[in-house]
């Protein structure tokens, strides 16, 4: 199974187009090991021919200019897409707006759970995906999936569970309370891809082997701990290091919890949350532009390092 990050930063991306933070100038500045990163996006094939896109970000159109595998093949129809099907671990922007790109009545089939499907469905925009050719399917909140695309299945499964996460921002109800702003069960799901054709299915895979993707996540719990115990490969939010970190460095008021995404650094961040796990490789994705790791040889990206953890940039590759 191969695997591509085509996404690697957080909402707005990296260097936000408005942002003129110290990290974002560096980026724009062409500073030495500063690398610009996309909206978050991941990819994945079981045959290097087929490939299913997890979250559609607003700068896909970009993102498959920049990967010759979701492009058309040099040899194809005039009309050709490899992506296959599209599946989505919530409703926000960051992980939506990109659907749009795929709007030129080409085939592909959409996984999403019934809440974000219903986030689709209420917005017209999203209706330039003609039914015709793009078909919608409900992911469950617990249970394997086998992803089938027009050509039929994909050689990919996907095992989907709920994560401590919050309701998308521009669907937050401030009249249900500020502890989760109307929050429901499948407003933010993790998945676990297998690729069928090695044996690898979900259900009765080398627990070694399996990748695990969880672009948003609120708070490690006991129940996302022992799921992960074993795991071939975590791809973790990686938004904030510190909570305050947007406070900090004066662009914001919001803190990561308030944004349903857990720190990185403290007591209370990932890597304590994860530790002492036997995962093979750990990588943090969705990373924002206020977030130290992005500078190199910061000490924050030193502290994640040496603890064994790998910082995500679009383009990376794995393959398992």
């Amino acid at each position: 199974m191969k695997i591509k990050i085509v996404g690697a930063a957080a909402g707005g991306g990296f260097p936000q187009w408005n942002c003129n933070a110290p990290l974002s100038r560096a980026v724009r500045q062409a500073r030495p090991g500063f690398l610009a990163r996309t909206q978050s996006s991941l990819a994945a094939s079981a045959d290097g021919v087929h490939w299913a896109l997890f979250n559609a970000s607003p700068d896909l159109r970009a993102q498959i200019a920049a990967t010759p595998e979701l492009q058309p093949r040099a040899d194809g129809p005039l009309r050709h897409t490899p992506i296959a099907a599209v599946v989505l671990t919530n409703a926000d922007v960051d992980h939506i707006a990109g659907l749009l790109n795929l709007r030129e009545r080409e085939p592909f089939t959409l996984y999403a759970t019934a809440r974000v499907l219903e986030t689709l469905d209420a917005n017209s925009i999203f209706r330039v995906l003609n039914p015709a050719y793009v078909e919608r399917r409900e992911l469950p909140l617990s249970g394997t999936t086998e992803l089938i695309g027009p050509d039929g299945p994909t050689g990919l499964s996907i095992e989907t569970f709920v994560v401590p996460g919050k309701v998308a921002l521009f669907l937050e109800d401030e009249g249900a309370g500020a502890e989760n702003f109307g929050t429901r069960d499948g407003d933010t799901i993790g998945v676990r891809i297998a690729s069928d054709r090695s044996g690898d299915t979900p259900g009765r895979s080398d627990p070694h082997r399996c990748i695990y993707y969880i672009p948003g996540c609120a708070q490690v719990d006991d129940a996302l701990r022992n799921r992960l115990q074993g795991a071939g490969c975590l791809m973790f939010d990686g938004t904030v290091f510190v909570d305050t970190e947007m406070h900090d460095t004066g662009v914001g008021e919001k803190t990561g919890a308030r944004m349903g995404h857990m720190a990185i650094s403290g007591p209370d961040g990932s890597i304590e949350a994860l530790r002492g796990l036997d995962i093979a490789r750990k990588v943090f994705v969705h990373i924002n532009n206020t977030n130290p790791i992005l500078e190199p040889g910061s000490d924050a990206e030193r502290f994640v390092t040496d603890q064994g953890w790998e910082i995500a940039y679009d383009g990376m590759e794995m393959e398992f």
